[in-house]
């Protein structure tokens, strides 16, 4: 009688799992229905900043899109697969410190293949002018050129032209290093580095980048004192 029972219900799972969506698929008796997969993290921010274009041209849009999500996954499971623990402690060369957590992270993360850089500025540049390629870096770094330069103007007030096109400069190199790290404080380390590269090329050519920063933060002070006693 047992074994009756058991040959019946597996005689009925086989009819149910005959008419499921899953068996018509196998079988073919029916044309396969295809669930689109929900867009990843990196899929949906790359298609916002796409948008941020107006691009109107759906296919280029489809492509510049790939490119960047692609990216972007490429540097999130780099990172994830390479921590700040697989670089050795240590001390940094140049400053003779002990290597920070974040040191060690961006040491880490600098080791991704330049390949993966490439592809981005090359797709981004197949598809994109310049100044569109310059604003979705700017996505990429929450436009962070944009927002030092301001803040060398206000220190630098007097800031002449070549002055101001040789710092933006080393800022938009900044900005495209930043684009293969992770998360905001590795990027503001990289800036960090170019930020150093230009102050020291203001003290070079005869500016004291330390007295007019002093001066800046003093104004700065005194202002805010002047709106309080007021």
């Amino acid at each position: 009688m047992k074994k009756s029972y058991l040959k019946a219900g597996a005689w009925l799972l086989a009819g149910m799992l005959m008419f499921s969506p899953v068996a018509q698929a196998v079988t073919g008796n029916t044309k396969t229905v295809t669930v689109a997969a929900e867009p990843t993290d990196q899929e949906k921010k790359a298609a916002e900043w796409v948008a941020s274009l107006s691009l109107n041209d759906e296919v280029k849009e489809k492509r510049v899109t790939a490119v960047i999500a692609e990216h972007l996954t490429a540097v999130r499971d780099w990172h994830n697969a390479h921590p700040a623990s697989t670089v050795p402690a240590g001390i940094n060369p140049v400053t003779g410190n002990p290597l920070s957590e974040l040191d060690r992270q961006i040491i880490a993360d600098s080791a991704m293949p330049k390949t993966v850089h490439e592809a981005l500025m090359t797709g981004l540049r197949h598809d994109l002018t310049e100044e569109q390629v310059e604003a979705i870096l700017d996505k990429y770094t929450i436009g962070k050129v944009a927002f030092t330069m301001q803040g060398y103007k206000a220190i630098v007030p007097d800031l002449t032209e070549k002055e101001e096109a040789t710092i933006l400069g080393y800022l938009k190199e900044a900005r495209e290093m930043a684009v293969d790290y992770k998360n905001m404080k590795q990027i503001s380390a990289i800036f960090e580095i170019y930020k150093t590269k230009s102050e020291q090329y203001l003290n070079n050519n005869g500016r004291n980048w330390r007295e007019m920063y002093k001066a800046y933060v003093n104004a700065r002070k005194a202002e805010k004192a002047a709106k309080a006693n007021n």
